[in-house]
């Protein structure tokens, strides 16, 4: 009888197995079109009760209009230009000086700010406020500009600030000189209208960021590092308001950056005899080298979407997609192996998906008949959340494996820590708050930055650094970035004093809301 009853007790076996799988399915499935539809939705403190302050109203005329984009013209006509950290443009950061004292003299004169400059160019303000229990926070932005060239194609040269169309034309309008000139312009309306902050501030302004701070944000943090100072968060430069940026997004997006890639240069070389072409060997110094870098190229850096901060940024923006791709950003805790895959494809969004790897300098020869003896190329890295630099060189290590190829670090440091940016992270619902007041429309999300800024130098005053201004970024201006016809709309560069001023009086609160009880985002 026993032996008659095995396959009954089988197929019952099965029958259990199957209807196992298919309950845990239909609870994947259910949790999954949960999380699509609840999560991202702006609530949250933007539903909550704010504590009222003193709010200075800008009560900008077509005058003062006129006046403020004069004055950014002629912040993007001297050519403050960084060629590399031993050769900076002095006489034009001088003049740069000279500027922001010309227009700005309320600001310079006011008993309520302190100005010194820093390390001959860079500068740093001190604004005091009425409650100096508050924690004070700082807005960086940087005066330098990477080198441009008329003859690249540029429709206006390149410092210029020449208006067409609605745009001003130049170098530094994006990067970064709309918001050195921004955040002074938003202080000097504030202090003619009488206003006294409560909570008090920093303002620094780097004069060497384009070749890595080490003059100007390293010596303004040794200063306020001598006095005790510590912050309650950092604003810096670094990610915008994307508009038509992100395939399938309905509507603009501002991302606050929580977080930098790590960065790396590696230089590989290759040293061997030299000789006549006529007799070439089998293999000569360019050859091994050559394939050394093929083989970095053709193995690129594993995926590691999902393991920073970059999941966020798709969590937050999830639901202002349609679907199917809603229901996959909402899960990308079952759909982070396809999401990978597919991001991979093009550059800019692969840059979301691994520590990517360029060789950026190829060097080798010195005749055309003469086996070279020496070969070298320079491999820049920037490094993913979820890597450290020295993962990174081991990576490298291995995937060249070829003993007769040196690998050097020329620099490099490990990514930024992730500041928080929960619904208690003051510094991240403030500015979340000022971009909502001021663009009721927008998604807010936290990103991540690709590229490097001053801000990572101010790590030992604050836990909290954030990478933002509202500079909005339509499809293909971000290749105007280092790139040829940098500019701004005028009505962009009023807004972004508009930001600032906004956001100076914002940060008054003693502290955040409480929560509101409804339905909440991430």
């Amino acid at each position: 009888m026993t032996g008659h009853n095995t396959p009954w007790r089988s197929v019952r076996l099965l029958k259990v197995v199957f209807l196992s799988l298919l309950l845990i399915l239909l609870i994947v499935f259910l949790v999954a079109t949960v999380r699509t539809f609840t999560l991202g939705v702006n609530a949250g403190l933007q539903l909550a009760e704010w504590e009222k302050t003193n709010t200075v109203s800008p009560d900008i005329n077509e005058q003062q209009r006129e006046l403020l984009l004069a004055r950014f013209k002629e912040a993007i006509r001297i050519p403050t230009v960084s060629f590399s950290e031993t050769h900076l443009n002095t006489s034009a950061l001088h003049e740069f000086g000279q500027l922001l004292r010309k227009v700005f003299p309320t600001v310079f004169s006011s008993s309520l700010v302190k100005h010194e400059v820093v390390a001959n160019y860079s500068h740093l303000f001190t604004v005091l406020g009425t409650e100096p229990e508050l924690l004070p926070y700082m807005l960086l932005a940087h005066i330098d500009v990477v080198p441009a060239n008329e003859a690249d194609g540029w429709e206006a040269p390149p410092f210029s600030a020449k208006e067409m169309n609605g745009f001003i034309y130049g170098r530094g309008t994006i990067d970064n000189k709309q918001s050195v000139m921004g955040i002074l312009q938003a202080l000097e309306y504030l202090l003619e209208r009488g206003y006294v902050p409560r909570r008090g501030f920093y303002i620094g302004l780097g004069h060497d960021e384009e070749v890595n701070g080490y003059n100007g944000a390293v010596n303004i943090v040794r200063v306020l590092k001598s006095r005790g100072v510590k912050l309650h968060y950092v604003l810096d430069e670094g990610l915008a308001v994307l508009d038509g940026v992100i395939s399938g997004l309905d509507g603009p997006a501002a991302l606050i950056g929580i977080s930098e890639k790590g960065a790396a240069t590696v230089k590989l070389s290759v040293s061997t005899k030299p000789g006549h072409s006529s007799m070439p060997s089998r293999e000569n110094s360019i050859g091994i080298l050559a394939a050394a870098v093929t083989r970095l190229e053709e193995n690129p850096m594993p995926r590691l979407f999902g393991y920073g901060p970059e999941r966020g940024t798709f969590e937050h923006l999830a639901h202002k997609f349609a679907l199917p791709l809603r229901f996959i950003m909402s899960n990308l805790w079952l759909f982070t192996p396809l999401m990978s895959r597919i991001m991979e494809r093009k550059p800019d969004t692969n840059a979301f998906v691994r520590t990517t790897t360029a060789i950026t300098m190829f060097n080798s020869g010195v005749k055309v008949n003469v086996l070279p003896s020496h070969a070298e190329a320079f491999v820049n890295l920037r490094i993913h959340s979820a890597q450290t630099l020295q993962e990174v060189l081991e990576l490298i290590e291995s995937t060249v494996s070829d003993s007769r190829v040196k690998i050097e670090l020329v620099g490099g440091f490990d990514p930024l820590p992730i500041s928080s940016y929960d619904e208690q992270s003051f510094g991240f619902q403030i500015i979340k708050k000022t971009i909502l007041d001021m663009f009721p429309q927008i998604t807010v999300a936290p990103g991540i930055c690709i590229g490097n800024t001053d801000s990572r130098h101010y790590t030992a005053l604050t836990k909290d650094i954030y990478r933002f201004a509202p500079s909005w970024f339509k499809p293909g201006d971000s290749q105007r970035f280092h790139g040829i016809n940098e500019r701004i709309s005028c009505k962009n560069y009023e807004e972004l004093v508009l930001f600032y001023f906004r956001l100076i009086q914002n940060c008054d609160v003693r502290n955040l809301p409480t929560p509101h009880t409804g339905q909440h985002e991430l």
